[in-house]
């Protein structure tokens, strides 16, 4: 399954997060696939460059004792880190420098950077903004590039930029919930509020994506990149979503960098009024 149109030929300017640089605005996680082949088949079909990855211990072992990093090609992927499952502060960071330790073992150069889970209770598993600012700022005095996970309130994500996060990353709903884009309004103001002293600040929807829409969605209100999980693992065809997810994101992209015409509350005709042929020449 491809496409003509690429992220090579694409009229667009490449991904910076922090001194990393991507051609590809779409991050997809490793968790909740069928088998780790299977999460092989996806990560090449989404053709992503950064991949996440729970840094926990015992999420990097299945119950066979195989290493989930034993199925991704290290050479491709830039591994991002995150601190998924933690409910404290002291407990991420503790997670962000275990992650930094283990991807420094094997040489791949996420080891400077972590996406940052502080999560406020496991029913909701919304952030808790407070301890998400704590951990920000430790990290980011540790010498780490923090990508933070948030809600879509603007006050907090504008906290966490001058926290000195790399990038903010408000939730389109909750992880897993597959509603989409639940508050466009709120992330039209996140997008303002980080990006009116720096245009090119980058600024992820994280979690809630359901299908290939709301990717678009996302990247149309003119976010920078879109990072999923359930999305693609949870789809009843995963490998085809994946393809979906990856021809959403660049065609979500391509629709904001080029303009959507305004909206109206009258037809205007497509074709041209001028030359008409009238009716006593018919």
């Amino acid at each position: 399954m491809t496409d003509t149109l690429t992220t090579d030929t694409a009229p667009d300017a490449p991904l910076v997060l922090g001194s990393h640089t991507f051609r590809s605005r779409l991050i997809v996680g490793t968790g909740k696939y069928a088998t780790y082949e299977l999460m092989q088949e996806c990560l090449a079909a989404s053709e992503a460059e950064v991949i996440t990855v729970a840094v926990r211990r015992e999420r990097l072992v299945d119950s066979e004792g195989r290493n989930i990093l034993d199925f991704i090609d290290l050479e491709r992927f830039t591994i991002l880190p995150n601190t998924a499952g933690c409910f404290a502060a002291d407990d991420a960071v503790r997670v962000a420098r275990m992650g930094r330790e283990i991807l420094q073992n094997v040489g791949n150069p996420g080891a400077d950077w972590v996406k940052i889970e502080v999560l406020g209770d496991k029913r909701t598993l919304l952030p808790d903004p407070v301890a998400t600012l704590a951990a920000t700022e430790q990290l980011v005095a540790d010498g780490f590039q923090v990508l933070c996970y948030t809600t879509d309130d603007p006050i907090t994500a504008k906290r966490l930029k001058e926290a000195g996060a790399t990038s903010v990353m408000p939730a389109g709903s909750p992880i897993g919930s597959g509603q989409g884009i639940l508050n466009p309004n709120n992330l039209r103001i996140c997008l303002e509020y980080l990006k009116e002293d720096d245009p090119d600040y980058p600024v992820i929807v994280d979690a809630g994506v359901g299908t290939a829409s709301d990717v678009s969605v996302a990247m149309e209100l003119g976010c920078d990149g879109v990072l999923l999980n359930t999305g693609i693992a949870g789809a009843r065809d995963a490998l085809m979503m994946a393809h979906a997810m990856k021809l959403a994101c660049r065609a979500g992209r391509y629709a904001s960098l080029a303009g959507r015409i305004p909206k109206k509350l009258y037809a205007t005709a497509s074709s041209p009024e001028q030359g008409v042929v009238s009716p006593s020449h018919a």
